[in-house]
């Protein structure tokens, strides 16, 4: 990914617990795609990290999520609704010189939108993976995506951005892309 504009870019996966996404309509879909978004960034290099909202209370990321980022997963607990009000989270953007941020996860009206507007505010462009968000409102969530689309967010689906992080079929991932594409449809 040296070649790639998102070469210092992260996928933060938020808060897909199992009683958030009770609560979203279209959860499996959500899920689905964001398991093509988490399978995707593997099979590039991209660096995963997780968020969960006050875990010990509402326990961790669905496994199979936390699974498809293999190895030892980074996850970061959190209390607040924005992933930046952890320390642990902001150091790790800052160690990992990370300048992009694709989000993915749960609620869109609440702790995406917090965690977009925060991570504008420490000037990193943020794009938000449109297939992978969700809310218990989604007429709120579409308010948000627009008002975070004015602010400077690029609201694309996962397979518009990892399409143009392939760029040709020629990349060497690009026979497994199409592959996990199907496998997530």
């Amino acid at each position: 990914m040296t070649d790639s504009p998102l070469a210092r870019a992260l996928l933060l996966v938020v808060d897909l617990q199992q009683p958030f996404l009770a609560a979203i309509p279209g959860a499996d879909a959500l899920v689905r795609r964001a398991s093509l978004a988490l399978a995707a960034a593997r099979g590039l290099g991209l660096p995963v990290a997780f968020t969960e909202q006050v875990p010990a209370k509402l326990g961790p990321t669905r496994p199979e999520l936390l699974a498809l980022a293999g190895g030892q997963p980074v996850v970061f607990a959190k209390d607040a609704f924005s992933a930046l009000d952890s320390a642990e989270f902001t150091e790790f953007l800052e160690t990992q010189n990370i300048e992009h941020v694709l989000l993915a996860g749960i609620e869109t009206p609440i702790c995406i939108y917090q965690t977009a507007l925060g991570l504008l505010g420490t000037e990193r462009q943020v794009t938000l993976l449109t297939d992978t968000l969700g809310g218990r409102r989604p007429d709120d969530g579409a308010a948000a995506l627009a008002y975070l689309a004015r602010q400077g967010c690029h609201p694309l689906p996962v397979e518009t951005v990892f399409y143009s992080l392939l760029g040709t079929t020629k990349h060497p991932f690009f026979r497994d892309y199409t592959k996990l594409v199907k496998q997530h449809a």
